[in-house]
Order: C-alpha cells, then structure tokens, then sequence
C-alpha cells in the first residue's frame, strides 16, 4: 500500500507541475511567448496552450480596439488665434510580436505622440479649418500618429477632434460678425423686394393712365379696407387737380395783390401829405377841425 500510495502522489504532483505550465489565452488576446529570453516568432492562438516548465514564459497582448482621450492642448492658429482643441483616438494591436518587443508601453507611446501630433496640427491649421473643416483635419491628424505606430505593431482606426475652445472675446467678436452678415443679407432681401415692388407698381401707373377709371376704382377699393377695420376716423385722399383747378378759377384783386407784394417786399407804403388852403383866415383856430370828430358823440 506505501508503494501505491507513493505513486499515486507522484502522479499527483506531476499533474500539478504539469498544470502550473498550461496556460489559458483568450479569444480577444495572443499569446508571444518568451523561451530563455528569446522572443518565438510563432504568436499562440486562443485557447489551452503548453509552455516548457522554467524555459518560457509567455506574454498576453490585448487585441481589442482601445479608445483613448487626448487631453486639451493649449495652441495658436496659422491666424494667431489662441485655441484650446481635444480629441480622440481609435486603434488596436496589429502585431502582438512587436508591441512585445519594440516598444515599453505602447499605450503611453500612442498617448504622447497623439498629443504632440495635435499641437502640431493645430498650429498648421487656421481657425475656420478647425471649426468648419475637421474631416480634413482628422485625415491629417491620423497620418502623424499612424506614421510612427505602424513601426510599433498598432494600428490607428480612427481619430476625431472632439471640441474647439475659443476664448469668449472671439466668441463675442464672431457673434457680430455673423449678426452683421445676417443683416447684409436681409438688406439684399429687401432690397430686391422694393425693386420687384417699384416694377409692378410702374405697369399699374401705366395701366391707370391708359384707363382712368382704374384710379377710381382703386381709391373705393382702399376706403372699403379702411372701413373694414372699424376706425372711428376716416381719412379720403382729396385729388390735387381739384385743389389747382380751384386756385386757378379763383380771382385776384389788382389792391390785395398790390399791398402784398409790398409787404412782401418788405417796402412801406406811400402816404398822400393833406393840402394846406392858402388862405387860412377863415379857419377856426379853437374849433375842431373840418372833417375830423372827436369822442364817441361827435
């Protein structure tokens, strides 16, 4: 029983040993395993896979797609605005070999040169690309981060600018700016319409001067909309050819013209000087004089 029983813990701790060298990779990782220090070209697959006890060892690599924030740079435009712009980056391992290998840590490698690259960017850029044309920028931005990842095994999916900070006196000044623009653009509106408006109304004098009547038939036609509103007043143009005719069939007095055109002139009138009779005797000295009374009962 001693020699069964030996033999069953051998069995026992050979499984063990045996077990501690199993390792697990999972569907989302490969596995790049380490023999004496050496990197083995051939990348384990998912799944239970066996490592020579005390000559391997083995490295998990994360596949998966890492979403990683650039922190807001601060920087000046190629218009020297002062901007603070954020972004984005997609990417993923595309050779776990050399992520193992050629570089410490790729996720604080990607990190720095993301940063660097939108400083960069942001200083090539003008402030209406930043805000208008991001697109394009994006592109740009992905092939300075790409260019030294590839060298790094990771491959950059996507990358976004995710906000522009403007400082608040560009923001007040492109507010105006925009009010400004807006109101050109309704001059031009109103504009146009008083110049479609003076055309029509143009063909409609030329009609009413063929047709008189259509001047009448307006004018009833306005003082009916005026009545429908319930005004207590009532106002009805007087035609001026009445007014002219009325002055021209009114007559002039020769004296009424006379003394207004004087006065208007600013001229005094002449004043006829009383005659003096050469005999003078027989005039009253103390009596009133001829012609003239005196008092209210004279």
């Amino acid at each position: 029983m001693t020699v069964v029983y030996a033999l069953a813990a051998a069995f026992g701790l050979g499984v063990l040993w045996l077990g501690t060298n199993l390792r697990v990779v999972k569907q989302f990782e490969r596995g790049v395993v380490f023999r004496f220090g050496r990197v083995q070209t051939g990348v384990r697959a998912p799944g239970l896979t066996m490592l020579i006890p005390i000559a391997d060892r083995l490295t998990k690599v994360n596949m998966q797609i890492v979403t990683m924030p650039v922190p807001a740079q601060d920087g000046i435009t190629r218009d020297n605005v002062t901007v603070r712009v954020d972004a984005v980056i997609y990417f993923n391992v595309a050779d776990p070999v050399r992520v193992a290998v050629d570089v410490q840590d790729y996720m604080s490698a990607i990190g720095q040169v993301a940063q660097t690259s939108l400083r960069s960017i942001i200083g090539k850029s003008d402030l209406d690309d930043l805000l208008s044309n991001r697109e394009h920028l994006n592109q740009g931005l992905e092939l300075m981060i790409d260019s030294p990842a590839l060298g790094w095994g990771v491959h950059i999916d996507r990358v976004e600018i995710k906000d522009v900070i403007l400082p608040d006196s560009m923001k007040r000044s492109m507010s105006r700016q925009a009010e400004a623009e807006r109101e050109r653009r309704a001059r031009i509106i109103t504009a146009d319409g008083e110049l479609q408006a003076s055309e029509k109304l143009a063909q409609a004098a030329e009609v009413m001067a063929v047709h008189p009547a259509a001047l009448q038939l307006r004018l009833l036609q306005t003082v009916v909309e005026v009545a429908a509103e319930k005004n207590s007043t009532l106002i009805l143009p007087f035609p001026v050819e009445l007014l002219r005719f009325l002055e021209r069939s009114t007559p002039e007095t020769a004296g009424k013209s006379e003394n207004s055109t004087a006065t208007s002139n600013g001229e005094t009138p002449e004043l006829t000087a009383p005659t003096v009779p050469e005999d003078a005797r027989g005039i009253a000295i103390d009596g009133p004089a001829p012609g003239r009374r005196y008092g209210q009962n004279a």
